[in-house]
């Protein structure tokens, strides 16, 4: 597994789906509610669920991998802030689902129905807690550059362009009019 960049790499599901599944949710509900769909299709809410609940703690691992390196150029207050709200974004899908499996679970009863729209007012919730969480990592990669400590890994070649940019003058593309 390529460990360079991969935080980045695995955030971006878990924020999308934290984005997805008030519309979702609300969606198979609302089919359930009418009986468009059978009850069980909220399985279909609790398998993404499931999906963000555990692409959110892989991203949690591999961002505490990756703290280390990204102490070194940005406040630690900052950080700490980023994982705080990752923290409590993650345990909230967590408790999310929770609920969804007991809206399944009792499906069949009176009370499955408002235990699924009270999930899906949890989903809500999450998007807003998985806002928080994106922006306090894009302040880590856009205010505080914490993205600088892998430049080394791509510094050369952006070097290598330079110097044959300065080595034989002028533009990198330059387009000859004769």
């Amino acid at each position: 597994m390529d460990s360079l960049f991969f935080h980045p790499k695995v955030v971006h599901l878990p924020i999308a789906l934290g984005v997805l599944m008030p519309l979702l949710a609300g969606m198979i509900l609302l089919a359930w509610w009418r009986t468009w769909l059978p009850a069980r299709s909220w399985v279909l809410v609790i398998a993404l669920q499931a999906i963000l609940l555990a692409s959110g703690l892989m991203a949690m691992q591999t961002g505490e991998s990756e703290e280390d390196r990204v102490e070194r150029v940005v406040p630690e207050v900052a950080i700490e802030e980023h994982e705080e709200a990752a923290d409590v974004f993650v345990w909230a899908s967590g408790g999310v689902l929770g609920v969804m499996l007991l809206a399944l679970a009792l499906s069949r009863s009176k009370a499955g129905m408002p235990i699924a729209a009270l999930a899906t007012l949890g989903t809500l919730a999450v998007l807003g807690l998985g806002y928080r969480t994106g922006q306090a990592g894009g302040e880590l990669v856009y205010r505080h550059n914490a993205a600088s400590v892998y430049a080394g890994a791509t510094q050369g070649a952006a070097n290598q362009r330079g110097e044959l940019r300065s080595r034989y003058g002028g533009e990198e593309h330059e387009e000859d009019d004769d």
